[in-house]
């Protein structure tokens, strides 16, 4: 398994982590997802730290919690040292009027919920799940800045944030000497490749690290989505949940990228998933891409995805598929590139 810095830090992050999503299987979203129990869970794991993967991400809204409850299980016994646990709250946790957000009153909470459920003294990396314009800013730093200074938490980073908030925060940061957001959860995928225009270029310049989340396009690139086939039964798209919460994406464009990718699995000998993984390892700012599994077999084929590259060719080939039209300013940007240079 690769390493690579986490942003600026000098924290070392495997350039694959898993994502427990499909732990505990409550409510519609998560159902779709997958219900892994204990024992499964524990099985994942098992696999994961044979491989060398040794990150696992959470969130307090996956399945109302039992996500980090599974995962506390699955890794008791095991050296806390050995393993890097990430996990996230700002979305809505119970029905009070302050058991949402990232105020300091939640934040606090949060965190303290998170730690019981996972079983563990401190989080290696603690991320705000969405931005939260209620509370100010200086608010939401301060309390994180003394989360890590108490030993709470380790690193900090946000996710779904825009370019002005991350920033924003990061300022503030600098200006108070807090502690500094290091990773930013973001989509990202071949069908996804809005990132890019300008959280990829900030994270570059400030120093983050890109934690990718649903790097195959929100089960679009597993290689069984086709030209004229109906959708899998077993897909995440059934769900109405899904469709009506997740990102859209244009069918010919889909198909325009599953063509190129079943090409270049075809050259390869890899899986279409192992391709979209390792297109995405080779962009600029990504630490980690966050792989998910229902069952032992997808979680191994995943794992396949590092170990290996892409030739420039087949990069070219894929940027060309999934290409989109940039909204302004960036396409405006894009025609003074020898003065806006893109990350590399």
């Amino acid at each position: 398994m690769e390493y690579r810095y986490l942003g600026r830090s000098g924290l070392r992050v495997p350039v694959l982590s898993f994502g427990t999503g499909t732990f505990g299987g409550s409510g519609a979203l998560f159902s779709a997802w997958g219900s892994t129990d204990v024992a499964q869970a524990r099985r994942l794991l098992d696999i994961c730290l044979d491989a060398g993967l040794n990150m696992f991400d959470s969130a307090d809204v996956y399945s109302k919690g039992a996500a980090e409850e599974i995962l506390g299980e699955a890794i008791k016994g095991r050296p806390r040292d050995s393993l890097l646990i990430s996990t996230k709250a700002t979305f809505r946790s119970g029905d009070g009027e302050n058991q949402v957000g990232s105020s300091r009153y939640h934040l606090i909470n949060a965190v303290d919920a998170a730690l019981r459920r996972l079983g563990t003294d401190y989080i290696d990396l603690f991320q705000l799940h969405g931005f939260d314009a209620r509370p100010p800013v200086e608010e939401v730093l301060s309390t994180l800045d003394n989360l890590v200074r108490v030993g709470k938490i380790r690193y900090l980073g946000v996710s779904n944030f825009s370019g002005w908030h991350l920033m924003k925060s990061l300022a503030t940061s600098d200006r108070y000497g807090w502690s500094r957001y290091v990773a930013h959860q973001a989509y990202y995928s071949l069908l996804g490749r809005d990132y890019e225009w300008e959280l990829m270029p900030l994270a570059e310049d400030q120093g983050v690290g890109t934690v990718v989340w649903s790097p195959l396009g929100w089960g679009r690139l597993t290689g069984k989505i086709r030209r004229g086939q109906p959708l899998p039964e077993s897909s995440r798209l059934q769900s109405q949940t899904a469709v009506d919460s997740g990102p859209q994406v244009e069918e010919e464009r889909l198909y325009r990228v599953v063509d190129a990718l079943d090409e270049v699995a075809a050259e390869t000998g890899r899986t279409v998933p192992q391709v979209a993984l390792n297109w995405l390892l080779q962009r600029p700012t990504v630490s980690s891409v966050i792989i998910g599994a229902r069952n032992e077999e997808q979680l191994t084929q995943n794992l396949g995805a590092v170990g290996w590259n892409l030739d420039a060719g087949q990069v070219a080939r894929l940027d060309a598929a999934s290409v989109v039209t940039k909204p302004y300013p960036y396409w405006h940007q894009a025609g003074f590139a020898y003065r806006n240079p893109t990350p590399v």
